[in-house]
């Protein structure tokens, strides 16, 4: 492990235990040495990572949290998300929302509720699950062939609902079928009575998706609309070579 990958995994270890650690529970969780822990926690202490406690104890500061903040409040990423939600909520006055895969999930970094007065709404920063939704199926979509299928099989894919797709075949066989027209949804299979629609591609090499969300009754008449007003947008934002060229 680099000196580095060391301290990243301090912070990752904090994370976990969620608790003050000594310097003998650090080396015993990072399997080091006690001399090799005690250098790397006196170096982040006086560094300003790190608190001491009277117990000895270390623990983390805000300082991480709020370099993080600064960085994410800079990411290139957002502007261009933004963009997106700003264009198809406009377009097809539907809920919009936009973001990457994060793990298991999927996470919102921008979002535009709808014009219509029942419209759904979800924040920036939540988690979809990837199994039931449009814009879970759009970021699995990125995947190929047998990465597909490993990252399917490591999923907990629960049941929201009588409609959520809860057999890892059937869920291939579903993103398949998106990656193939170009386009991704999801029927009520996260709340029900709710259908997303979804395209995908790469932002900065990073898969990232748009989709659309609204009540299943209203979506399934505008359909067509909705899936042209996706392709659109997606052209606008995604990069030519990781969109399909016809969404429709």
């Amino acid at each position: 492990m680099t000196a580095a990958q060391r301290t990243l995994a301090v912070f990752e270890v904090f994370a976990r235990e969620k608790r003050e650690l000594s310097n003998s529970d650090m080396a015993r969780l990072l399997g080091v040495a006690d001399s090799s822990s005690h250098d790397l926690l006196n170096t982040l202490h006086e560094l300003g990572f790190l608190m001491r406690l009277p117990s000895k104890h270390f623990y983390p500061t805000t300082k991480l949290f709020e370099i993080a903040r600064k960085i994410a409040a800079n990411d290139p990423i957002v502007p261009i998300a933004r963009k997106a939600v700003s264009l198809l909520a406009e377009r097809t006055g539907e809920s919009a929302v936009f973001g990457v895969r994060d793990g298991s999930a999927g996470k919102i970094i921008a979002t535009q509720p709808g014009g219509h007065r029942l419209h759904y709404h979800i924040d920036v920063g939540e988690r979809v699950a990837l199994h039931a939704s449009g814009f879970g199926k759009a970021l699995l979509g990125q995947l190929d062939g047998s990465q597909l299928e490993a990252v399917i099989a490591s999923l907990n894919l629960r049941k929201l609902n009588p409609n959520t797709l809860t057999d890892a075949r059937a869920l291939i066989a579903d993103v398949r079928a998106g990656q193939r027209r170009g386009w991704y949804e999801a029927r009520g299979e996260g709340t029900e009575g709710v259908t997303s629609l979804a395209v995908s591609g790469l932002v900065g090499g990073h898969a990232a998706a748009l989709s659309l969300v609204g009540p299943s009754d209203r979506v399934e008449k505008q359909r067509d609309a909705y899936v042209k007003a996706l392709g659109d947008v997606g052209r606008e934002v995604f990069p030519a070579d990781s969109f399909p060229g016809d969404s429709a």
